[in-house]
C-alpha cells in the first residue's frame, strides 16, 4: 500500500457543501442555476393590545352621582405646546381618579384619538358627522377608552369641516347643540382643539364654560396669546358670555435652564392666579406614551410626568 492510498483512507470524509445537489441555499436554485423566489410567510399581527371599539349603549355603568358638568377647551393657536398630551393625560388621570370624563377631538390630525390607541381607520363615523352629518354625539362616542375616560375621536375626515361649515346654518353652534346633551352624565368633558382660530375652534369657544391654555416654556411663549384672548372677548361679548379662562399651562418646563424659569416667572406675570401651580415637566416618557396608544399613567405610572398630571388633576379639581 502506498503513501497515497493511505492518506487517501485516512482523510475524514468531506461535508456535503450546502451549495450541493442535495440541498439549495435560501432563495437559491443550485441545479437550475437561477434565483427562486419564495413569498415571505404571512405576518401575525397581534390584535390583543388593540383596544375593541364600543358602542356608547355598551358603556360600563357610573358608580358615583354626576353633579354639574364641567366643558373645557383645552385651547391655542400655537402647534407643539402640549394640548393633546395635555388632553390625553389630563383626562386619564381624572378617570382613575373616579371622575367620569369625555374627550372630545376636535382636531383633524385627531392625535388624542390615537394618543388612546383608537385605530381610526375602523371608525364609521367621528365628530365630523356630528358637525355636519347631524348624527348624535352618542353614536360617535367611544366608552371606556381608559378607566373612566369616553372620546368622541377625529379622523381627517374633519379636515375639510372648516370650509363646509361656513354654509352651514348656526354654524358656530354645532358642537355646542351635541355637546350640551351630554351635560348631567360627565364630570368634565375636555375638547382638544385645533392650532388655529378657525371655525372649528369658534365652535369650542362656543360649547366650552372655560379655557384651559396650555403654554410651552420656551422663546415666544407669550406669542400669539394676545389674538387668542382676543378672540375669547369676542366670543364672549356676542355668542358665549359665560366664556372665561379656566386655568394656564405651563407644559414643558425643564428647571435645570434659566429659560423655563424665566418664561415660566414671565407668564405667572402676566396670567397670575389663573396660572396652575403645577407645571408640566419635558421628559422622553411623555413622548413615548403615544406610540404605545396609552396616557402616562398607564405608560410610566410613577414617573415625572404622571406624576404631574395626576397633581395637575387634583388642581382641577379643587378649582371645581
Amino acid at each position: 500500500m502506498g503513501l497515497l492510498d493511505g492518506l487517501k483512507r485516512d482523510k475524514p470524509e468531506e461535508e456535503k457543501s450546502p451549495l450541493s445537489e442535495d440541498s439549495t441555499s435560501d432563495g437559491i436554485d443550485v441545479e437550475n442555476a437561477e434565483v427562486v423566489v419564495r413569498e415571505p410567510a404571512p405576518t401575525v399581527v397581534d390584535q390583543s393590545d388593540k383596544k375593541q371599539i364600543k358602542s356608547y349603549k355598551d358603556k360600563a355603568p357610573v358608580r358615583h352621582v354626576v353633579g354639574q358638568t364641567k366643558i373645557a377647551a383645552i385651547i391655542n393657536q400655537k402647534g407643539g405646546v402640549g394640548k393633546s398630551t395635555t388632553a390625553i393625560n389630563l383626562s386619564a388621570a381624572l378617570g382613575e381618579m373616579g371622575k367620569q370624563v369625555l374627550l372630545v377631538d376636535l382636531d383633524p390630525q385627531g392625535n388624542s384619538s390615537s394618543g388612546l390607541g383608537i385605530e381610526k381607520a375602523n371608525l364609521e363615523n367621528c365628530i365630523y358627522d356630528v358637525l355636519l352629518n347631524d348624527v348624535p354625539l352618542e353614536d360617535v362616542i367611544i366608552p371606556d377608552v381608559c378607566p373612566g375616560l369616553d372620546v368622541a375621536p377625529a379622523t381627517i375626515n374633519l379636515a375639510g369641516a372648516e370650509v363646509e361649515l361656513v354654509s352651514e346654518m348656526a354654524r358656530e353652534n354645532r358642537l355646542k347643540d351635541a355637546v350640551g346633551s351630554m351635560r348631567g352624565k360627565y364630570d368634565f368633558i375636555f375638547i382638544d382643539c385645533p392650532p388655529s382660530l378657525g371655525l372649528l375652534t369658534v365652535n369650542a369657544l362656543v360649547a366650552a364654560d372655560k379655557l384651559l391654555i396650555p403654554i410651552q416654556c420656551e422663546f415666544y411663549a407669550l406669542e400669539g396669546v394676545t389674538k387668542l384672548l382676543e378672540s375669547m372677548k369676542r366670543v364672549k361679548t356676542r355668542l358665549n358670555p359665560s366664556l372665561d379662562i379656566y386655568g394656564v399651562l405651563l407644559t414643558m418646563f425643564d428647571s435645570r435652564t434659566k429659560l423655563s424659569v424665566e418664561v415660566a416667572d414671565e407668564v405667572r406675570g402676566y396670567f397670575g392666579r389663573a396660572v396652575f401651580d403645577t407645571p408640566i415637566p419635558r421628559t422622553v416618557k411623555l413622548s413615548e406614551a403615544p406610540s404605545f396608544g396609552q396616557p402616562i399613567t398607564q405608560y410610566e405610572p410613577r414617573g415625572k410626568g404622571s406624576i404631574a398630571y395626576i397633581e395637575l388633576a387634583k388642581e382641577v379639581i379643587s378649582r371645581g
